[in-house]
């Protein structure tokens, strides 16, 4: 499962939850993206978001959680880390779980084509975004999506609530309201993000 992770939260769970039982997946392995190239804002340290991941899904004994993309210098890319997943486990059946909002923008991916030919591509449902348009884009029949129980939580808004002095819990995970509080990843002045810093 790809993403910024930033924070992770609940609806993350459940949709990886969800995709490994309605697909019977032996795992389900968390990639926090390392440098998203496509990600106009800027984001949390890469260590941060991955240690809020970890802590997230500690509890679930089919999550895990990879350092691949955030060890890897440069921007992140997809297509990096499917070669690189193909190659250590060239057997594997691999699916590749994200949100609505990202796969309507796939064909913008580099190597777009090889992407969709090493993994099954899973879109999971998101309000406000129609997957009837990756009709349009001829890829349709290339994503498998998941309906997922409506679960109108994004990062931007958890960032935002933080940022507010707004209430977080039952958004995201305990340990990582503590964990973004702790290291005051999240500011209180409204803007949303401190960025960096020491873990």
């Amino acid at each position: 499962m790809g993403g910024t992770f930033d924070p992770i939260h609940l609806g993350h769970l459940v949709t990886a939850e969800q995709a490994r039982a309605d697909l019977d997946l032996d795992e389900v392995v968390f990639l926090p993206a390392g440098q998203p190239w496509q990600k106009e804002e800027k984001t949390t340290s890469a260590e941060h978001r991955y240690l809020m991941t970890v802590l997230a899904t500690a509890a679930n004994p089919a999550f895990s959680v990879s350092r691949l993309e955030i060890d890897r210098d440069g921007p992140t890319y997809t297509i990096q880390t499917l070669r690189g997943l193909h190659s250590a486990v060239p057997d594997a059946d691999l699916h590749f779980i994200t949100g609505a909002d990202a796969i309507l923008n796939i064909l913008t991916w580099k190597d777009a084509d090889e992407c969709l030919d090493l993994a099954v591509f899973v879109a999971a449902t998101r309000p406000g975004y129609d997957l009837e348009k990756l009709e349009a884009q001829g890829v349709r029949e290339q994503v498998r999506v998941l309906d997922v129980p409506a679960l109108a939580i994004s990062s931007t808004d958890v960032r935002e609530r933080f940022g507010k002095g707004r209430a977080v819990r039952y958004l995201i995970p305990r340990e990582v309201e503590e964990f973004a509080r702790k290291h005051g990843l999240y500011d209180t002045k409204g803007n949303g993000l401190a960025l960096g810093g020491a873990v």
